[in-house]
């Protein structure tokens, strides 16, 4: 096996660029994704999940506390919460599980909104710097080059729905980031084994879990899919020993994550039974109600003090399991459902990524199956699988459809086949014979690839809301975290000033506490029920309303604020009145 070109970080082994200006180009590119996404903070209102991701965090650096909304880990919640905090924000400890009216107290009652909700912004953009090096990483052990590499780069943080929720204080970008850490990680143990292969192995792998609990599944639909991958593209046979040498090697690499996952929880132990508390859940979901096994697990557990974390963490598998059989309220195409449409996330996926990188990105990811396989080179085998089966695993199994973001994991393996299919371009003009069309592939590669760069223009400041080409009317498309999920209320309040809008109703469906917004005198419009003079409604409210607002389709809105509020003046005598103030900076 030839020398790892990479260099290994001594702590994290993250892979690293070892040619200075290779290390400058990947550092402007992060850079430029760093403004992109900062540049949006002060535009966005918070978005639905973002105060409860806020409180849990902060809970846990105020009051050594972790209670909040469990079927999530903490790692991500207290990166956001670090800023926040040493700006003085502090835990109000209002009652849990639902965390959304602490960290509503946390950004509306302590006088610092604005400077909280972007401090805690700040705190999720080491994940996307995380994520741009790992896709650079995987990029240049497939053979793509230091250009390659940063080619992938450059697909991946012009996407919008990238950009988009890596602006916002909650975990799908940490996800994404340390999940394909981890599994870049696995890769790499699987070439070569050894002491710090399985470490890398199990700090990637406890990081990632400690983020968020689709990682274990994600993790361990990579085992299967990074082992395809090298029997399909390996030369020779992996370096690490027989069947009884890996399983330790993932024994010990599955030890190190707990300790990992322990420290992030908060590295406390416990008793968990005694004669206070004679029942416990955790012990409960393993063991059952009864039975010998169930009876040998109390009596340890009231003997013998545990990581506080396993009970959190089995808690959180719990509860999302719960979560995941009950489903969830979806919308897609115009309908609601509980339980959420196989199809979902395909068609998420076909109107929410930019065209060029779905045309080129599914080319590359075929033609890296394709070439890995006669190359024998695994790296280029093993995006194309983990797309196949990790797309397969959620619109299978998944039943909570409420976003893209639970699928941002496919778009640095749509970013890798694209700066492949760019690649096999580049190369084929190199060994072709002379003729214009030696150039065509080349010139047509890059004509897509800088349509996706010119979109993010149009796009700016909207990523977040963002629909490619195919799509004229979003809100009959999706609406939930894909295009409504309550950021434009700051936008609304700044131009309903602009307006003078003395009086208003509003149909509104979010986490903003209405109250504590600088609206004017506001009424929540009455589902079914006309009314007249400023009337506004959310895209998500009407989305899930049943019918309630049909009745505002007689009228041509105002305008429409953002890309989710429509605003209305309606006459008592059941005409809208046109717009008569200058129009509204309302893409900006």
């Amino acid at each position: 096996m030839r020398r790892p070109e990479l260099l290994y970080d001594a702590a994290m082994t993250l892979p690293v660029p070892p040619v200075p200006r290779t290390r400058r180009l990947l550092l402007a590119l992060m850079v430029l994704a760093s403004l992109l996404v900062g540049s949006t903070w002060s535009v966005f209102s918070h978005t639905w999940d973002e105060p409860e991701h806020l409180a849990a965090g902060l809970s846990l650096l105020d009051r050594f506390r972790y209670e909040y909304d469990i079927q999530h880990p903490p790692l991500g919640r207290v990166a956001i919460a670090i800023g926040p905090y040493l700006l003085g924000a502090h835990s109000v400890g209002k009652p849990p599980p639902d965390g959304r009216p602490e960290g509503d107290e946390i950004l509306y009652g302590q006088g610092h909104y604005a400077q909280f909700l972007t401090a805690a912004r700040a705190g999720a953009l080491p994940f996307l710097w995380l994520l741009a090096v790992v896709t650079f990483g995987f990029a240049r052990r497939a053979g793509l080059g230091d250009r390659g590499a940063l080619l992938a780069v450059a697909f991946l943080v012009t996407t919008p729905p990238v950009l988009g929720h890596a602006g916002l204080a909650t975990l799908d970008v940490p996800a994404v980031a340390t999940t394909l850490w981890a599994t870049y990680a696995l890769m790499r143990w699987l070439e070569g084994g050894g002491r710090r292969p399985v470490l890398h192995l199990g700090v990637a792998g406890g990081v990632a879990v400690a983020t968020k609990l689709s990682a274990i599944p994600f993790l361990g639909l990579a085992l299967p899919a990074v082992l395809v991958a090298d029997l399909v593209g390996a030369q020779r046979p992996p370096r690490i020993g027989g069947a009884g040498r890996r399983l330790l090697d993932l024994l010990g690499a599955a030890a190190i994550a707990f300790v990992v996952v322990t420290l992030c929880y908060g590295g406390r132990w416990k008793y968990f039974t005694d004669a206070r508390h004679p029942f416990n859940q955790a012990l409960y979901f393993l063991f059952g109600a009864r039975g010998e096994a169930h009876d040998l697990a109390y009596e340890f557990a009231a003997k013998v003090p545990l990581p506080e974390s396993l009970q959190l963490l089995l808690g959180g598998v719990q509860a999302l399991e719960v979560h995941n059989q009950n489903g969830h309220l979806s919308y897609l195409l115009g309908e609601t459902h509980a339980s959420g449409w196989w199809y979902f996330y395909l068609v998420a996926l076909a109107v929410k990524t930019p065209l060029p990188l779905l045309v080129l990105g599914l080319t590359g990811l075929v033609l890296g199956v394709w070439h890995g396989r006669a190359e024998r080179q695994p790296w280029l085998v093993l995006p194309a699988v983990l797309f196949v089966v990790l797309l397969t695993f959620v619109s299978a199994f998944s039943h909570i459809n409420i976003g893209v973001r639970h699928v941002l994991i496919l778009y640095p393996l749509l970013a890798f086949g694209a700066a492949y299919t760019v690649v096999l371009c580049a190369r084929h003009t190199r060994v072709a014979t002379a003729g214009r069309r030696r150039y065509a592939g080349l010139i047509l590669a890059l004509g897509l690839g800088l349509w996706q760069v010119v979109g993010l223009v149009p796009a700016y400041p909207d990523y977040l809301a963002y629909f490619n080409e195919t799509v004229r009317h979003p809100e009959r498309v999706l609406v939930d975290s894909d295009l409504d999920w309550g950021q434009d209320l700051g936008r609304f309040e700044r131009r309903l000033k602009e307006l003078g809008v003395d009086r208003l109703s509003f149909g509104y469906l979010g986490s903003a506490d209405l109250a504590r917004e600088d609206l004017p005198p506001t009424t929540r419009l009455t589902p079914h029920v006309p009314t007249t003079g400023w009337v506004a409604v959310t895209a998500l409210a009407r989305a899930y309303g049943g019918g309630a607002y049909d009745w505002l389709d007689r009228y041509q809105p105002v305008e429409r604020i953002g890309k989710t509020i429509d605003l209305y003046r309606i006459e008592a005598t059941g005409a809208a009145r046109p717009a008569s103030a200058p129009p509204a900076d309302a893409g900006h």
